[in-house]
C-alpha cells in the first residue's frame, strides 16, 4: 500500500532557499492574457520547475491581486516577475541578450513539441498568448521558432495554464536530461 506524503514531508523550498536555487534557463512571457486564475496557475507552474523569470505583457494583470494569489498559492512571493506593456519590445531585448524566443502557438513551420529539441544550457523564453486571440502575430513573426502542442481530438487548444504546464516540463526534462 502506498501512503500519501505530508507536506512536511514533501522537502520543499522556503521562499528564501528558492530565490538562492539554481533557476532552470527557462524564462515564460505571457502575451495579453485576459484570466486572472491563469495567471496564477503559471506562477505555480514556474515555482515548480524553477523558471528564470516570468514577464506579464500587455493586459496581463499583475500581483497582487486576490484571484491571482487563489491560483498562485504564494507562488507570486517565489518567483521573479516584472511588468512590461509591449511583448515585442521585451521579444526584442531578450534576443539582443542571446535568448531563445519561442512562441507557443499554431503556425505555419510549427515544431511540434515532441520533435523539439532542448540545449541543456540556453535560455529559451517561451511565450504563452491571450485566450482567445494566442501570441500576437508580430511577436510569433519575430521569434525564433514556434512550438505546437500535438494535439489529436476535436479541440483546437488548450488552456493557457494546461499548455504552460505541458511545455514547461517537456522543455524541462529535456535540458535535464541532456545534462
Amino acid at each position: 500500500m502506498n501512503r500519501k506524503l505530508e507536506n512536511s514531508e514533501l522537502d520543499r523550498l522556503d521562499v528564501a532557499s528558492f530565490k538562492k536555487a539554481k533557476k532552470s534557463p527557462i524564462i515564460i512571457i505571457l502575451d495579453n492574457v485576459r484570466s486572472l486564475n491563469n495567471i496564477g496557475s503559471v506562477f505555480r507552474t514556474a515555482d515548480a520547475f524553477l523558471v528564470q523569470k516570468i514577464y506579464l505583457c500587455g493586459i496581463t494583470a499583475t500581483p497582487p491581486h486576490k484571484d491571482i494569489r487563489k491560483t498562485a498559492l504564494g507562488a507570486t512571493e517565489s518567483v521573479d516577475w516584472e511588468y512590461r506593456k509591449d511583448t515585442l519590445e521585451l521579444v526584442k531585448e531578450l534576443k539582443g541578450e542571446g535568448v531563445k524566443i519561442a512562441s507557443v502557438e499554431q503556425a505555419e513551420n510549427a515544431v511540434m513539441l515532441n520533435d523539439y529539441a532542448a540545449e541543456p544550457e540556453e535560455t529559451i523564453a517561451l511565450i504563452f498568448g491571450n485566450e482567445v486571440k494566442g501570441v500576437s502575430q508580430d511577436v510569433v513573426s519575430a521569434s525564433d521558432t514556434v512550438l505546437e502542442i500535438p494535439q489529436f481530438g476535436t479541440k483546437h487548444s488548450l488552456n493557457i495554464s494546461v499548455s504552460t504546464g505541458i511545455v514547461v516540463w517537456d522543455i524541462w526534462s529535456k535540458q535535464r536530461a541532456l545534462k
